[in-house]
């Protein structure tokens, strides 16, 4: 079968992989000059299905008051009066009971957890590298009111057997002996042992490579104006260098899917979170990290990459923007810095923004549309490394019409009927 797929981002690669894998015919469309230059260029480089968690929680709207007057704000709202912006936040708003995080968190550490054996499979099988690392993920906690209240997210480890460990003081610098020269500022944390670490631009443009050996054409430098259809089935991508056919077709757009899908009649509800990240080179061995540490306070993830540092987090709502504002940029070296102080030199640091394509409920969409040869493949948020090749092995086992390894109905666009 020919198959076309839109976006060559991690999520739109590892479908073509998984896709190619499986026997297809595969094209990928990519506007940009090559693979994972946008939301997959800089991300946070952790693979950590057993942090995978949704944004909208309990708390939550408390929680986002008191940050709108904090230096340092994990969250950043920016006034915006269309009516996408309020439609999703008041969607994500709706998911903010312990019922629905209970729900959303399970079956995003189930794609997550999948996600991570297909990607030890595929390093198994390809040998392929990309500065991973596999020491496990350690979230700190700077008081105690924020260890004591993460008796949800461990009933749902239980539940879902993720192994985990809470730490005390002593317990988080031995995990992570760069920590010693902050101690005093953290009080425990919880730490996931099976969670990973690495480049996702790096796997992502090695992957490209590898499908491109399994007969995947990769066309970059296309511009998509949009989709034709008839009679309930899609005929067509139209570029601006001509029409481009297949037997089925998948949407990785990220966060502009739902542009491209609205003629269709399919409202996706995706928005584009902004996050931010630098990138530090390393200067000092011992007082950096050795793996990812989420630090809870700022929600902020620092992670190790060979010899660099990379520092990424915070989540703003203001659409389709792309400034880079020093504030933020002050957020991530404030936290690292405060953790792991003199680990990187910051005046050789890089600083990036990605949108993040998330849902209201954290949960991605894969799979069928009500177009039979249409098929859906994001809103993946802060996680699409983490859920990325499982994502596109659901998805390639999904368009091949075989039977998923894991359920499929809970990812599907039908949820939001």
């Amino acid at each position: 079968m020919k198959v076309v797929i839109l976006g060559a981002g991690v999520i739109g690669v590892t479908s073509a992989y998984y896709l190619a894998k499986a026997g297809h015919e595969v094209t990928v469309l990519e506007r940009q000059p090559g693979p994972a230059l946008e939301t997959s260029f800089a991300n946070a480089g952790e693979v950590s299905p057993g942090y995978s968690s949704p944004w909208a929680a309990p708390g939550i709207p408390q929680k986002a008051l008191k940050w709108l007057f904090m230096k340092h704000a994990p969250l950043i709202l920016q006034p915006r009066a269309d009516l996408a912006t309020w439609r999703w936040m008041l969607a994500m708003l709706a998911n903010c009971t312990a019922a629905r995080y209970a729900v959303n968190k399970g079956r995003m550490v189930r794609i997550a957890e999948y996600s991570r054996d297909c990607l030890i499979a595929l390093r198994a099988e390809t040998g392929i590298a990309y500065d991973e690392r596999m020491q496990g993920t350690l979230e700190v906690f700077r008081t105690q009111r924020q260890l004591d209240n993460i008796g949800k997210d461990i009933e749902v480890l239980k539940k879902d057997g993720v192994p985990f460990e809470v730490l005390d003081r002593a317990g988080c610098v031995a995990a992570e002996p760069g920590l010693a020269g902050s101690a005093q500022k953290i009080v425990g944390g919880l730490r996931l042992p099976g969670d990973e670490t690495g480049d996702c631009f790096l796997f992502t443009q090695a992957l490209s490579k590898l499908a491109e050996g399994l007969g995947v054409t990769f066309r970059y430098g296309v511009d998509i104006r949009r989709i034709t259809h008839s009679a309930g089935r899609v005929l067509a991508v139209e570029t601006a260098t001509g029409e481009v056919r297949g037997d089925a077709y998948v949407a990785a757009l990220g966060s502009y899917a739902p542009a491209l899908l609205a003629p269709l009649g399919l409202r996706l509800p995706i928005y584009p979170v902004k996050g931010y990240s630098i990138t530090v080179p390393i200067v000092d061995e011992a007082r950096a990290p050795v793996s990812t540490v989420m630090d809870e306070a700022h929600k902020v993830a620092i992670t190790r990459l060979g010899d660099r540092i990379r520092v990424g987090g915070m989540a703003e709502i203001a659409g389709f923007n792309f400034d880079l504002p020093p504030a933020r940029r002050a957020t991530l070296e404030h936290s690292v810095e405060d953790l792991f102080g003199g680990a990187g030199d910051q005046s050789r640091a890089t600083f990036w923004t990605g949108l993040r394509p998330m849902t209201p409920d954290g949960t991605p969409i894969i799979g069928a549309t009500r177009y039979p040869n249409l098929f859906l493949n994001g809103g993946h948020g802060t996680l699409g490394w983490t859920m990325s090749c499982g994502s596109g092995r659901l998805l390639a086992d999904l368009v091949s019409g075989a039977k998923p390894d894991i359920d499929s109905a809970e990812f599907a666009l039908s949820r939001y009927a």
